[in-house]
């Protein structure tokens, strides 16, 4: 049995959990939030056998796209701030990171 930790930007994390209820996985949703871009994410806890792996990691990719966002940036600290001009920066967000963690043992009351 594997466990499946998959964070995930908020924006897909709606399209993900009715994916993945179609797909029969049950998962576990928890609020979480990014360290970078200090947005909003959703991590998900799945728990599936060894030979479903692979359905739920297609379920996230397909679910979960990538795109840009211009975000600015933050002030340096401690500079001067008469100078500083923050211009918009390009940055890639979303998508899923997935972390895939052997079980050793799994009991439900």
């Amino acid at each position: 049995m594997k466990l499946l930790v998959a964070v995930v930007q908020d924006k897909d994390s709606n399209r993900l959990s009715n994916a993945l209820v179609e797909a029969n996985f049950q998962a576990t949703r928890l609020a979480s939030t990014g360290g970078f871009l200090k947005a909003g994410s959703t991590t998900f806890l799945i728990g599936v056998e060894d030979e479903q792996v692979d359905e739920v990691k297609k379920v996230i990719q397909e679910n979960c796209k990538t795109r840009e966002q211009l975000v600015a940036p933050v002030s340096p600290m401690g500079g001067n701030a008469d100078s500083y001009v923050p211009y918009p920066v390009e940055v890639q967000v979303g998508g899923a990171t997935v972390f895939q963690l052997n079980v050793e043992e799994f009991e439900k009351y």
